[in-house]
């Protein structure tokens, strides 16, 4: 379709039902706001902008499209106040001041996420710049949704109007195709239809599908592009229907991933709250969750129940059940055939070489790990500079921080650092030595020296512990 598209999305909305203090169209799902996926959608119709109708919690709505990545950020991003909210022609009506007539203008629903691109794609070259295209759908219960009334049986007979359910007589309440709430409208055409709009209805207020009846009268054709796939114009009023696309959502991610070769445990058994992607044989337990932007390389294998966001995880690495890593803006890079947890923690900045090894209970934040260092044991590295082969040992750890200021550790290759050590930065440790266990290091030491920072042990023959006085 050679004209421009502009993208209207109505997200002025209350969401009563959610019974939240968040507008309704900054609930998540799949762990990005509702409105994310419909401005996404929106990036990928190379659309030349698009236009968010605020209204309720409208400054926080459009912070939050401010801060939006993906196709998302790269779309220009305008915003119109609907106040009050009069109904969905009120609505688009507070848009038009922003839109051109050499365009199309295609309506969206900022709680209606799961929308393809490619569905609203078929919907604009159905427009063609010339007709009122709606999305419809054929519904077993179309009980609330507003009624398609065509002009005779055929499915390709002409729409003549959209009926709300609550001003639909008996007879039309029996049609089972619905109106989705999506349109792709020349934007000249729309405009004086938006101008003859009124509230005579049974809700008092003006109806954008009223404009069906005003083309109707125009002699313009009135087309629809109807759908078998409900959960592309599901949207979300309770938290119980977003629960419920919660789960249409993942399982789509999962037969996704299942195509290109993942090995799921339990397709049902997966959460993935942002972007996923997955080299050759990699196998993922059940109740993993993956946020942010992640990456698994070939080979990788994921345990059960782990929570991984923000990382890049190179082949042939090992992430044991209960690991729990977060790179939040710094990002954890870990390294080929890395074996990582159970009960592990990576925080942002943790830089984890090939073959290194992080067992149970061991937490690193900000800190590099050259190939084939270990920490197996109940260990803290924070703001370190680990060598190759390093062993740190079980309920070591560095003091990075001294109440006001972080500081560095820097281990050198081929160290060994006895259990239940303290290593008090910025201190260094020279390759090839080895710190004794128990010690408290404040001094750097010499390459291949054997370090010990303890009280000198003493013990008291003949010593008779304390006893409790007998009772009266």
């Amino acid at each position: 379709m050679a004209l421009p598209i502009d993208v209207v999305i109505m997200a002025a909305g209350k969401g009563t039902r959610m019974k939240s203090k968040l507008p309704k169209v900054l609930h998540r799902l799949g762990g990005r706001a509702l409105l994310a996926h419909v401005v996404d959608c929106a990036g990928r119709l190379s659309a030349r902008q698009a236009v968010v109708i605020s209204g309720h919690g409208a400054m926080e709505v459009e912070a939050a499209c401010a801060r939006m990545t993906g196709a998302a950020g790269g779309l220009g991003l305008k915003f119109a106040r609907q106040e009050p909210q009069l109904g969905t022609g009120h609505a688009v009506q507070q848009a038009l001041p922003l839109l051109a007539d050499d365009g199309v203008t295609l309506v969206l629903s900022g709680d209606v996420p799961l929308t393809q691109a490619d569905t609203l794609q078929a919907l604009l070259d159905l427009c063609d710049g010339q007709r009122l295209a709606l999305l419809t759908l054929r519904m077993a219960d179309p009980t609330g949704y507003g009624r398609i009334v065509r002009a005779g049986e055929q499915a390709s007979a002409q729409v003549r109007a959209i009926v709300e359910h609550k001003d639909a007589t008996a007879e039309q309440r029996k049609i089972s195709e619905i109106y989705s709430g999506i349109m792709a409208v020349p934007t000249r055409l729309l405009r004086s239809w938006l101008a003859r709009l009124d509230n005579k209805n049974a809700q008092s207020e003006y109806y954008l599908t009223d404009i069906v009846k005003f083309a109707v009268q125009d002699g313009v054709a009135v087309v629809a592009h109807q759908i078998s796939d409900a959960a592309q114009v599901a949207g979300v009023n309770s938290p119980v229907q977003l629960a419920e696309l919660e789960r249409v959502y993942q399982s789509r991610v999962a037969a996704a991933l299942m195509a290109e070769g993942v090995r799921l445990a339990d397709p049902a058994r997966l959460d993935v709250r942002g972007t996923l992607a997955c080299g050759q044989d990699v196998e993922i337990d059940v109740n993993c969750v993956f946020e942010g932007v992640v990456s698994l390389g070939d080979d990788v294998r994921v345990g059960a129940n782990c929570v991984i966001a923000n990382c890049t995880i190179a082949a042939g690495a090992v992430i044991h059940p209960f690991t729990h890593i977060d790179g939040e803006k710094l990002g954890v890079q870990v390294g080929e055939g890395a074996l990582i947890g159970p009960f592990a923690r990576l925080r942002p900045g943790a830089q984890l070489g090939a073959e290194v090894h992080i067992g149970n209970f061991v937490e690193v934040k900000n800190s590099t790990l050259a190939k084939g260092a270990k920490a197996n044991h109940l260990a803290y590295l924070g703001d370190a500079t680990v060598g190759e082969r390093v062993n740190f040992g079980a309920g070591s750890i560095t003091a990075n921080y001294d109440g006001a200021n972080k500081h560095r550790t820097v281990i050198e290759a081929d160290v060994h650092i006895g259990s239940n050590c303290v290593l008090v930065a910025p201190v260094t440790i020279g390759a090839g030595g080895t710190v004794g266990g128990g010690s408290t290091i404040t001094k750097s030491t010499p390459p291949g020296a054997l370090s010990v920072a303890r009280g000198k042990q003493i013990s008291l023959s003949g010593w008779t512990r304390p006893v409790k006085p007998a009772k009266a």
